[in-house]
């Protein structure tokens, strides 16, 4: 099922005022997450909305626990869910590739000068190691889960390749990885690419639950790739940045 763009822009727009006024929270940043994302979704493929917020002062001074994400809508359009600045804060410090892939999304509803100061900071902590172990991690968990039966989901191999070219461009660029899939197709080895291609083709025409005979030759190239960073991986210096004081002090001019 296929949805106007902009009835959809404008309802998710729409839901983030709404969470706002009934979370009493400023969003800062917020994004489309997975295959829309990517560049290929199929066309029953639901809305991955992920935004990042920041509470009123006082609301962190209490003593009381505070949810430091919202789980707003989930069904078969719409998936928007947030995480709080503080929350996003301790993440960049751990160079986590999440917050980078909302950082850098190509589809973004609605962002703020604020995000544009917080998103500066965070690239002086990016770590090559801690951000291609979760792509490493992602593209094991999904390889082993989904994709060793003789029938699989197409839509299951992206929750691979794209997170073993992440790595690669990690390795040689020494820098955060693009959201949009066709950006690290040149990371493909060559006499792979038409395979790569033409599951591109068919991903986009198939429905989510599809699925059809798996790809020897693919499967063959992610499981050599899988066993090479986990491998690289085990013998990297720890990169991360250590420092939490600027971290801090940009919480707390935020919250002012």
């Amino acid at each position: 099922m296929k949805y106007d763009t902009d009835t959809i822009k404008e309802t998710i727009l729409n839901k983030l005022h709404e969470i706002e006024e009934k979370e009493n929270v400023i969003i800062l940043h917020a994004v489309e997450s997975g295959s829309r994302a990517w560049g290929f979704a199929s066309p029953d493929s639901d809305y991955d909305v992920r935004f990042i917020y920041v509470r009123k002062k006082n609301d962190y001074l209490r003593l009381e626990d505070t949810n430091d994400f919202i789980d707003w809508e989930l069904n078969e359009v719409l998936d928007i869910n947030g995480w709080d600045l503080k929350k996003v804060l301790k993440q960049i410090h751990k160079s986590n590739a999440t917050v980078f892939e909302w950082a850098n999304s190509p589809v973004v509803y609605y962002t703020t000068s604020m995000w544009e100061k917080i998103y500066d900071t965070a690239k002086s902590y990016f770590s090559c190691k801690s951000t291609m172990y979760h792509y490493y991690g992602t593209a094991n968990k999904n390889f082993n889960e989904y994709l060793l039966d003789n029938y699989v989901k197409y839509k299951k191999y992206f929750y691979v390749l794209r997170p073993i070219l992440a790595c690669k461009w990690i390795e040689e660029r020494k820098c955060t990885p693009p959201v949009l899939f066709d950006d690290l197709k040149p990371f493909i080895d060559k006499e792979l690419l038409p395979e790569v291609e033409k599951l591109i083709s068919l991903k986009i025409t198939m429905a989510e639950s599809d699925k059809a005979i798996k790809i020897t030759p693919l499967n063959d190239y992610l499981e050599k790739n899988i066993a090479y960073y986990k491998n690289l991986l085990e013998n990297m210096e720890d990169d991360r940045t250590p420092d939490w004081s600027t971290l801090n002090n940009l919480f707390i001019s935020s919250i002012q």
